[in-house]
């Protein structure tokens, strides 16, 4: 999420009430999860295992537990809680609230139906079919020669959570999501924003219906994805994937382009560019054939009848 206009290190601490290190001065210009930061954000760190994930990423503004030794050209406000905090500032500059149709932008070419409801900020281009049924959530942008069927929703909150001890604390979203052209998306599908930065689905892509995309996965160019995929959040698809029914991604993964899971496929590990999977965890699919034939006639090899 980038900031309407740059505020100062101090700025930003007094906010929060916390105490920082570095020049008052020192510029923030975004607030961003760790997955999306680029230079002059601000990120937060809770977790000793991640301080140099976080340190030496590209934010240059870190929020963290601890007091420790500041990188050269960042600056470090040190939270007793840095997760809540970083709820504060997200729901400071990108507060909820009640939708009333400010900002839409709808092409006159495009068709929607009764019973569509759109949130503000949303842009929809020319050509687009919205049918009954349909919620666009705020902060979404829709190309041209989009069609989405009914009762799928766009833009909903990310499943992030902090869980300590037995409860579970949201991350609230901020971030936002992105149609590119003649994209179709069937009924009843989910696509969730990014956290604070975007969820892209790329030029060309097909979706079936039941299909759930979780927040800050980048989809790219004329994919295809059957009924019931179910897609984690912070996932990288490049172009060309098909993944057939029921397939599971789980988060962080890469799908390389031009490859293919088979239906039920649970996807444990980057997808390799042009192979096919299988399986449940899934394997590169010729050898899951072979195993699967082999075991066909482990009856006869141990003299069962």
């Amino acid at each position: 999420m980038k900031l309407p206009f740059s505020h100062t290190l101090k700025t930003i601490s007094e906010l929060i009430d916390c105490k920082f290190i570095g020049s008052p001065d020192f510029e923030v210009t975004g607030i961003n999860e760790i997955h999306k930061v680029e230079k002059g954000d601000l990120v937060f760190v809770d977790n000793e295992k991640y301080y140099e994930k976080a340190l030496t990423s590209a934010a240059t503004t870190i929020l963290i537990n601890k007091e420790v030794d500041c990188p050269k050209g960042k600056a470090l406000i040190i939270s007793e809680n840095p997760f809540k905090d970083f709820n504060k500032l997200t729901r400071h500059f990108n507060p909820t609230k009640k939708w009333s149709g400010e900002n839409q932008h709808i092409d006159s070419s495009s068709d929607i139906f009764p019973n569509v409801t759109l949130g503000d900020t949303v842009t929809i281009g020319k050509n687009c079919i919205l049918y009954p049924g349909v919620v666009i959530y705020s902060h979404t942008t829709i190309g041209d020669n989009v069609i989405i069927h009914a009762n799928t929703v766009i833009g909903s909150d990310a499943f992030y959570y902090q869980t300590k001890e037995t409860k579970h604390n949201k991350m609230h979203s901020c971030g936002s999501v992105v149609i590119e052209d003649n994209v179709e998306i069937g009924a009843s599908c989910s696509i969730d924003r990014g956290v604070t930065g975007e969820t892209r689905i790329g030029k060309g892509t097909k979706i079936d219906g039941q299909v759930h995309i979780g927040h800050d996965t980048v989809i790219g160019e004329n994919c295809r994805f059957a009924a019931q995929v179910g897609i984690a959040g912070c996932v990288t698809i490049k172009d060309n994937v098909t993944l057939w029914g029921q397939v599971g991604i789980p988060a962080n993964l890469t799908l390389h382009k031009n490859s293919t899971a088979l239906g039920q496929a649970g996807i444990m590990y980057d997808m390799e560019e042009g192979k096919k999977y299988l399986g449940s965890p899934a394997k590169e699919a010729r050898l899951e054939f072979k195993e699967m034939a082999l075991l066909r006639k482990l009856p006869e090899i141990l003299g069962m009848k």
